[in-house]
């Protein structure tokens, strides 16, 4: 997964613009236009980096001259005291942009960290680990990118790109049965149907209505290994429900193939990353690249 470039530009802009508003007053007061200087983007913590196109936007969108050098890439666990990137430009664009790019790059690595921690408790087994909606609004394709580069998975990115029944839908429809017969007269075969189950009665009405994937949410241990008996392979099977990282390895090695994180994104902590400005003169600029 990828993010697309104005995309990317236009997220960034409104994020200067929130941070910067009329003017950076404190920089502006002190720095200068033709005042230059050199900055080092330094890890603080272990973990995995993510983010990284984006303080190379930042700094380039206020410093169209401004050389960014990045010393790791997107998916690196990195150790604390490494320098990630180093910033060459107007000392003014880089103070101005400095906790933008700093926002961007440790909450994507704390939700890429995580998600690396979580797949390890994984291995060994075919699951996946996935993650969910529960993403900051407007900055779901940040979020769903950090995620793929901690080696998770990507569940669907909205309400348009597959079927998903949850409780209330079968609330709505008065059952698993009839929700599912709705969606087939009406969506296109094209879309994978999803039901989330809650009880074992449930789970045989979701797989007698024919379904590709069975949500198995917030069950117990003893409820999700009577319902891989009952499912038998007969279609995918996805657990969910406040999962931890204890929680993955017990559930893991039961048969299924889905773990769905909310947690992924709305709890993930940010790192620790900092940037440290060392300035230099505009006509020794270039020769220190």
């Amino acid at each position: 997964m990828s993010i697309p470039k104005h995309l990317l530009r236009e997220i960034i802009k409104k994020a200067l613009e929130e941070d910067i508003g009329s003017g950076d007053i404190t920089t502006e007061a002190i720095v200068s236009d033709n005042m230059y200087g050199k900055a080092v983007v330094m890890m603080k913590e272990d973990g995995v980096i993510a983010g990284l196109p984006l303080i190379e936007e930042v700094f380039h969108f206020l410093d169209p001259e401004a050389v960014v050098t990045l010393k790791v890439s997107d998916g690196a666990f990195i150790k604390s005291g490494d320098i990630i990137a180093e910033v060459y430009g107007k000392e003014k664009a880089i103070l101005e942009g400095e906790r933008v790019a700093l926002n961007f790059l440790q909450r994507l690595s704390g939700i890429a960290t995580y998600t690396y921690n979580c797949v390890k408790a994984a291995h060994g087994t075919k699951v996946k680990i996935l993650d969910t909606r529960k993403t900051t609004p407007l900055l779901r394709v940040l979020e769903k990118y950090a995620v793929k580069v901690g080696g998770g998975e990507n569940h669907r990115f909205g309400l348009y790109d597959m079927v998903l029944i949850k409780d209330n839908h079968i609330k709505a429809a008065r059952g698993i049965a009839e929700a599912v017969k709705k969606v087939k007269a009406k969506v296109s075969p094209y879309y994978k149907i999803e039901v989330e189950v809650s009880n074992l009665d449930e789970v045989k009405e979701a797989l007698s209505s024919n379904v590709d994937v069975i949500l198995l949410d917030n069950m117990d241990i003893e409820t999700i290994k009577k319902s891989v008996k009952i499912i038998n392979g007969k279609c995918l099977i996805e657990v969910s429900g406040n999962m931890s990282q204890e929680d993955i390895k017990l559930i893991a090695p039961l048969g299924i193939d889905f773990i769905s994180m909310g947690k992924l994104t709305h709890s993930a902590k940010s790192l620790d990353i900092n940037l440290k400005i060392k300035p230099t003169e505009k006509e020794r600029r270039f020769n220190l690249l």
